[in-house]
């Protein structure tokens, strides 16, 4: 069973070959909306706020700030690509960060050891997701979210809704607290993970088949295209990219906190969606996951540095998702009729 359909609707080189430098604009502006709507806000925001929105201490705060909900929004979008979610980006962060800590503070291993055990539980986590889907057939939204809720019982359990604090190293710190060049070394988590997924997903062949499992599982697999390896190999991808997210949570809070964490997932999966919007309008990618996360950031910091309450940034991540889902369902009825139109124009001529 399917959660989420995936079809391509960019257009194509033969079709903008066609086309005239006016209509190749109005054609191309859909697909790099959401890139030019985020230089717009920056460019209202800068007029609007220019001794406090155009400046490093900003940008830094915006890189460091939101690189993890970047990094849950990649892990979200591999399962996506085969048509299916993953909620464990959000619960699975929760325990993640506490397992760091508390191995560290409490049980005295090496971060290195920890890091590796964190990572190692996260593809566990992948691993069983995709079993649950594949091999039991339960729905992705069902199982995850299932798991989702037993690992957010776990953290509940182990910190008895206390938090876990102690001495955490520098090199575990350093993690986040690290500043290449001026600039948090979160963003560089992010820009390393997103070249490393654009390869994969746009020039290697396991890129190509799991987008061919999201537009048609069956007929993906007439083709000999082994789904169900592919698809648990996706969740097992995602958990651990979302156990990163979960180590990088740990190095920047230093403390384990059962509350913290869950709050990622809906602008996880917001970034994850708007990012079905545009670039390749119609199918979740790479860089449009990353202009998602980053028209969040840059519509949450303005909006917050003018005044906005404290319940703006949920209010605008949950509106921003209604909006999201609806412009990528509207895109796929308008490209289905698209399709259908020339279809039946040739049957009426034979």
């Amino acid at each position: 069973m399917q959660s989420i359909k995936s079809t391509a609707l960019e257009p194509t080189r033969a079709e903008l070959a066609r086309l005239g430098p006016g209509e190749k604009v109005a054609k191309l502006l859909p697909v790099y909306g959401l890139p030019i709507l985020t230089l717009l806000l920056i460019l209202f925001f800068s007029l609007l706020l220019p001794a406090t929105f155009p400046t490093m201490l900003n940008l830094r705060s915006i890189l460091g700030d939101k690189a993890i909900i970047a990094m849950l929004s990649l892990a979200a979008m591999i399962p996506m690509m085969a048509g299916r979610i993953d909620l464990t980006v959000g619960y699975g962060i929760v325990l993640w960060h506490i397992m760091a800590i508390a191995l560290q503070t409490q049980f005295g291993l090496d971060w290195p050891v920890v890091v590796l055990i964190v990572l190692a539980m996260g593809c566990l986590l992948g691993l069983l997701n995709g079993l649950l889907v594949e091999l039991a057939q339960i729905d992705s939204f069902i199982a995850t979210l299932g798991t989702g809720t037993v690992l957010y019982a776990l953290a509940l359990w182990y910190t008895e809704g206390r938090q876990v604090v102690g001495m955490l190293p520098k090199g575990f710190t350093s993690i986040y607290t690290m500043m290449p060049f001026g600039i948090p070394i979160a963003a560089y988590y992010v820009l390393a993970l997103a070249l490393l997924l654009w390869i994969i997903t746009e020039y290697l062949p396991v890129g190509r088949y799991l987008y061919a499992i999201g537009a048609n599982p069956r007929a993906a697999a007439l083709n000999g295209i082994p789904t169900r390896r592919f698809v648990i190999g996706a969740f097992v991808a995602s958990g651990l990219i979302g156990a990163l997210a979960g180590i990088v949570l740990a190095a920047r809070l230093r403390i384990g906190q059962a509350s913290v964490g869950l709050e990622y997932l809906l602008p996880a999966l917001v970034g994850a969606f708007l990012g079905s919007t545009t670039i390749r309008p119609g199918r979740v990618n790479v860089w449009g996951t990353i202009a998602g996360v980053a028209i969040l950031a840059v519509g949450i910091s303005g909006i917050q540095q003018l005044g906005g309450a404290f319940y703006v940034e949920p209010l605008f991540n949950g509106v921003t998702l209604l909006l999201a889902i609806g412009l990528a369902g509207y895109a796929q009825r308008k490209r289905g009729k698209v399709r259908l139109k020339p279809a039946r124009e040739s049957g009426s001529g034979s």
